[in-house]
Formats: C-alpha cells, structure tokens, sequence
C-alpha cells in the first residue's frame, strides 16, 4: 500500500510503500490485549507488603482471660480482627513480570499498526533530527500536525539521542524507535507521527 509523506512543515512531499504484511494485516483484538497487559504487568513494582500476625510488633498477652467474661476466646492482641493486628492474605512483594509468545507480540505490533493506518492516525514525515537538542525543533513539528496537545508517539528511524533529548520536555509525546515499539503507546496514541526511514526498516522488520 502507498501513503504520503509529509514534510516537518505538514506539507504532502511525496508518497512512501508500506508493507502490507505489517500495515495492512486482519487486526488481532486477542494480541493487542496480551501484549499491552503484558507491559503493564512487567513495569509493576510488586514492593506492596503487609505484616502477618506473627511479624507485627504489638504484645504478646491474652486481652482478657479465656474463660468467665461472656465474650469470645482471643489468644493474642495481635489478632487479624483486632485494630492494630496482623493482616490476612495481604500482599507480599513479588514480580508481576512474565513472557509472552515472540510470535503474539509481533502480531500485536502489526495488528495497532494496522489499526493507526484504518484509524486515519498514522502520519509518515521525512526524516529530521534536532541539532541542538531544544524542545522547540520537536515542538514546531507537532503544531504542523496539530498533535501539540493530543497524546502523540513519534516512531524514529534509530536511537537519535539528539532528537530524544529535544522531546523530553514535552508531556504529551512519547518517543519509540522502530524496533522497540510499545503496544500500550500505540494503542492510545491520538496521533503517530512515523519518520520515513522508520517506515521503510518496518518494512522488513517483521519479516
């Protein structure tokens, strides 16, 4: 399949080929949803912790006698059911993070790729960097799509440290290069902005 491309000005320059085997593909609702709880899950921290009746540190005595006060039995202040007691089943620190199949996750990329074309939110722009890293090189170029104040992902060509450090004063845009992209910033990305070179290495990425 064809598509514009866009100058950093916003005007139509020229057209690129896109792959239709990674922007043209059935979308896949199933891979979208493992991959994205898949990088929810792998960024928890998993430090919740709670104490148990026996690491509470509270005393060790009987609240009252165990026979002749009309009440129930209670063995220790340090009781679940007592304010201040241990807690039962609480969380305990542990790792959320877990795999899934190289396979679901190439699907998923193909299939919110697929998704931002049939959305009308994919924009191919001709390549460009920043030479000095200042936040308005970038800036200029999301008012030009009008995606200034939209959630925007912008899809580089290589890790361009330049271009990164240029965009990182900007709250609303999130940078991925092409072959780390994130289905969760795909997935609720108003507007992506794709450079061409980026478009041309996806190309054969998947393959």
């Amino acid at each position: 399949m064809e598509t514009k491309v866009y100058s950093k000005e916003g005007k139509e320059i020229g057209t690129v080929q896109l792959n239709d085997e990674v922007f043209n593909i059935e979308v896949s609702n199933g891979a979208i949803y493992y991959a994205v709880n898949n990088e929810l899950a792998n960024r928890r921290v998993g430090t919740a912790c709670t104490k148990t009746r026996a690491e509470v540190s509270y005393s060790n005595t009987k609240p009252y006698k165990q026979k002749g006060t009309g009440n129930a039995r209670m063995g220790d202040k340090k009781s679940p059911i007592r304010v201040g007691g241990g807690t039962i089943f609480g969380p305990k620190p542990r790792d959320y993070s877990y795999t899934v199949p190289k396979k679901v996750k190439r699907l998923a990329m193909k299939s919110l790729l697929t998704l931002s074309v049939k959305e009308d939110r994919l924009v191919v722009v001709e390549d460009f960097t920043s030479e000095n890293g200042k936040t308005k090189d970038v800036a200029n170029v999301l008012k030009a799509f009008a995606a200034e104040e939209k959630r925007t992902v912008l899809i580089l060509k290589d890790d361009d440290a330049m271009l990164r450090r240029a965009a990182r004063n900007i709250p609303t845009l999130h940078v991925l290069a092409y072959d780390k992209l994130s289905a969760k910033e795909l997935l609720y990305g108003k507007k992506i902005l794709m450079l061409e070179g980026a478009a041309s290495n996806l190309n054969s990425f998947f393959e």
